[in-house]
């Protein structure tokens, strides 16, 4: 008898419903690593192109629920870049107008892209929190000042986490038919890594939540010791936390690991070479987050553990960092290898 292909998915009935659902796979080279199942939520493939698609229609959705967000409106927001993509195209598709404030030392490609799609960019001068002139306290004043404007606050604003709790958790609870040992990722705003969290441990309390923090963040310091202290610093764009965000209050974080831009620059490399996935910075440090947190579950005996992690944004994202060999030879990081030769 011959099989038959599993019929496509009836199509969907707007373009807003393809934020979501994304594909879960096993990662070979971080399995073999870790001695036991790793797998990774490939949220490059919503599409604005990363896990903050999900934060951007949630924080939209929850404005126009509270008639806040008035049709013609327009969305401020303050971003590393991937939020105000995801806020842009939902903001498109809603016929609302968007404002965008970004640190001036973030990608070009992040920059092009928001301007390919229409938000009106604002960039400021990189600068600590407490700084007035910070990208978040800008792009509040901005929506204080624009008539019929709604300032997203995705640090503070818990429908971010929402999304996380609503979609993101189930959708990996049903990908592994409700057997998952641990989840990690990094934290930027905190909506992901306490709207997952949150979310699998109302299906099983045992479920460990691992923070991955980059050097730089405070994060670590403050889950392992109570204290908000940074140490070292880091390139990837997005995560790295010097505070306790709303989206953060209450975040389920069993244990916590510390990882360095070369550790995640090395499973940047390895799951390009190995396994044909292009990612950046904060896919790899979430995928060295999830090998150290699967070793840990393997120590303590749990029998043939199943982890995950997520893969934020696509590696053409980043053409002009992390795949340049001149920008790594300025930030003292490792060339990869093909771009060397």
């Amino acid at each position: 008898m011959t099989a038959t292909a599993p019929l496509p998915p009836a199509p969907l009935t707007r373009a807003l419903d393809l934020i979501g659902n994304t594909p879960l796979v096993r990662l070979e080279g971080p399995s073999a690593a870790a001695g036991c199942d790793i797998y990774g939520k490939c949220e490059f493939a919503n599409p604005g192109g990363s896990v903050k698609d999900r934060a951007a229609l949630w924080i939209i959705r929850d404005a126009e629920a509270r008639g806040v967000l008035k049709p013609g409106g327009t969305v401020v927001e303050g971003t590393a870049g991937n939020t105000g993509i995801g806020i842009a195209l939902v903001a498109n598709a809603l016929g609302y107008k968007t404002v965008i404030v970004m640190p001036d030392n973030q990608s070009r490609e992040k920059m092009d892209t928001l301007r390919a799609l229409g938000a009106e960019l604002v960039l400021v001068p990189p600068t600590k929190f407490a700084n007035p002139g910070h990208f978040v306290h800008t792009s509040r004043r901005l929506a204080e000042e624009t008539e019929g404007a709604v300032w997203a606050n995705q640090f503070d604003n818990i429908a971010n986490r929402k999304a996380h709790i609503d979609s993101t958790a189930p959708e990996l609870w049903s990908q592994l038919d409700g057997r998952i040992d641990g989840f990690t990722c990094a934290a930027g705003t905190g909506g992901t890594i306490a709207g997952v969290g949150l979310g699998l441990k109302e299906k099983d309390e045992n479920v460990r939540i691992a923070l991955t923090d980059p050097h730089g963040a405070a994060l670590y310091n403050y889950y392992a010791h109570g204290e908000l202290e940074a140490e070292g610093s880091s390139v990837a764009e997005g995560i790295g936390q010097g505070r306790i965000t709303a989206n953060l209050d209450g975040a389920p974080v069993d244990t916590q690991f510390r990882i360095s831009d070369e550790e995640g620059l090395h499973w940047v490399a390895r799951l390009l070479r190995e396994e044909g996935l292009c990612l950046g910075l904060s896919s790899g440090i979430n995928v060295a987050g999830a090998v150290a947190l699967g070793r840990q579950l393997v120590a303590e005996g749990r029998e043939a553990p199943r982890v995950a992690t997520i893969l934020c944004d696509s590696g053409f994202r980043y053409l002009s960092t992390i795949f340049n060999a001149d920008w790594l030879c300025e930030k003292s990081l490792p060339v990869f290898d093909w771009l060397a030769d």
